[in-house]
């Protein structure tokens, strides 16, 4: 089977078998059995395990697994169906474990549209757990800064919260294709933010112009979570960035809490590659 993904080391097709994906080059990448694979080359990382360690990734699967996002998840399903053609290629950049990844594939073959769809993800940890959750769609550990795609090869384009990286994102997009850029709005999360800081600030919003894509919308997704034990309210705080950078004491008057109602706001950037 044709890969979507190309050979990081020569830029050649990928071709996977069962076991592996090989390139006309001789380049050769193990396929995991959960079913992912690794194109990450040694020289390209900056850590011997970068992106999100084990604990961050199985927090964000339980955490999602729960529904608490899935106001943005409807909304990303109703753009990606509207914007795709009864055969399109779809790539989710910094997948992480594959939630929206898997519940986009899904709607889209409910649409009755054949998509191929790939997710890259920096985080080994976070790649098993997305390869895990959805068979049907090719998984790897790559660079948002180095994406192992064709020139213009990807019809769709997401990124949910993860590094963005103009260049690449234009490169492996083809012309007419749509970028999808999700970004928290400024009250997202704003009750846990009061309970770990003594100062907290609003996210900040702004529209930015990307050269090589033009705007299409912005779309709006507010909604509340209500948490009901220690477990969830934990769960939340340690897929979010806050959990590096609290200060103890923060840190130590979020797990003393048993309930937390917090507000959730995103917002859905939509651009046209031109």
């Amino acid at each position: 089977m044709t890969s979507l993904f190309c050979c990081p080391l020569c830029g050649r097709a990928l071709e996977r078998t069962e076991q592996t994906y090989a390139c006309p080059g001789g380049h050769s990448f193990d396929i995991a059995k959960e079913g992912h694979t690794h194109l990450l080359p040694v020289n390209r990382k900056h850590s011997a395990a970068p992106g999100d360690d084990s604990g961050m990734a199985a927090a964000r699967r339980d955490f999602l697994s729960r529904g608490y996002y899935r106001p943005l998840l409807d909304a990303l399903c109703a753009l990606a169906v509207s914007h795709a053609g009864a055969e399109t290629a779809v790539l989710d950049a910094g997948c992480g474990e594959g939630y929206y990844t898997a519940g986009i594939y899904r709607s889209l073959r409910e649409a009755g549209k054949c998509p191929r769809m790939a997710g890259t993800d920096i985080s080994k940890a976070a790649v098993r757990l997305a390869a895990k959750r959805e068979k049907d769609v090719e998984f790897a550990v790559a660079s948002s800064y180095r994406l192992p795609l064709a020139d213009g090869s990807v019809d769709l384009l997401l990124d949910c919260f993860s590094p963005l990286c103009v260049p690449e994102f234009r490169r492996g997009l083809r012309r007419g294709g749509s970028f999808f850029y999700v970004v928290p709005s400024a009250m997202h999360l704003w009750e846990l933010k009061e309970i770990l800081y003594d100062a907290p600030y609003p996210n900040e919003e702004k529209r930015t112009p990307y050269e090589g894509f033009s705007y299409e919308t912005v779309v709006s997704v507010e909604g509340r979570a209500e948490l009901n034990s220690r477990e969830e309210i934990r769960a939340l705080f340690q897929m979010t960035p806050y959990y590096w950078k609290t200060p103890r004491e923060g840190a130590e008057r979020l797990g003393a809490m048993e309930r937390l109602g917090v507000r959730i706001g995103f917002h859905i950037h939509v651009f046209r590659a031109e």
